[in-house]
């Protein structure tokens, strides 16, 4: 029987690639681009190495070790890129790298540990060490990045950067807030966390490239215009 685990996952980087190309094509070069489509770069890596693990069957701990090491950084980089975005790159922020850098950096000792639990047509499931502590770091830079943009776009008055700043904040919303809700609600989908949430980021890569398309400020350094 063919086996259609992790077609989503291929779908859904066959889509987010196509999005990279346009980018490279037609969006405006500047720093807050840049590296809003690193951020599409490692979404479109993330569900690559899955469709890998679930369609081909690459299984092994390295591979899921991969998979950690690339979303580790999709958290700190988005809010970095909000942070450069409003006119805040102070060298400090490069901090918020930190947690994730000393994850792939402790992982590889206990590598043996990341193991494969479930895969289905949509997501998967996965063992390793320290989830909780992982969990507080994952989701720390995505909730600091929404309340950073509310305020940021309820105290200042209507212009591009509002308006912009806004398409990222409801792209995050509705990305992170139904699939942390099913993740906590639906018995037995705390294990595929990391998987729920990068597909439901497909939807924030939507806001992502419309993002991009439209900062044509020419800014390079990501200060206020």
């Amino acid at each position: 029987m063919f086996n259609l685990n992790g077609s989503v996952s291929l779908l859904f980087a066959i889509i987010e690639l196509i999005f990279i190309i346009v980018i490279r094509i037609k969006a405006a070069r500047n720093r807050v681009n840049n590296l809003s489509l690193i951020l599409l770069i490692l979404l479109f890596i993330y569900q690559a190495i899955e469709f890998l693990i679930c369609g081909v069957g690459l299984t092994s701990s390295f591979v899921v070790y991969l998979a950690f090491f690339d979303i580790s950084f999709l958290p700190p980089l988005a809010l970095y890129t909000v942070l450069e975005y409003w006119g805040l790159n102070h060298k400090v922020n490069l901090l918020l790298f930190l947690p994730a850098l000393s994850f792939v950096i402790y992982y590889p000792a206990i590598i043996d540990k990341f193991v494969v639990t479930k895969c289905t047509v949509t997501y998967a499931a996965y063992n390793y060490p320290l989830g909780f502590l992982y969990g507080i770091f994952y989701y720390l830079p995505i909730l600091i990045l929404i309340i950073f943009l509310t305020i940021k776009v309820s105290k200042k008055k209507k212009s591009n950067k509002v308006y912009l700043s806004k398409i990222l904040l409801w792209g995050y919303l509705i990305a992170f807030v139904p699939g942390v809700l099913i993740t906590r609600l639906v018995p037995g989908m705390l294990e595929a966390v990391e998987s729920i949430l990068c597909k439901f980021a497909f939807i924030l890569a939507l806001f992502i490239t419309y993002f991009i398309l439209k900062n044509k400020s020419g800014n390079l350094h990501g200060v206020k215009s």
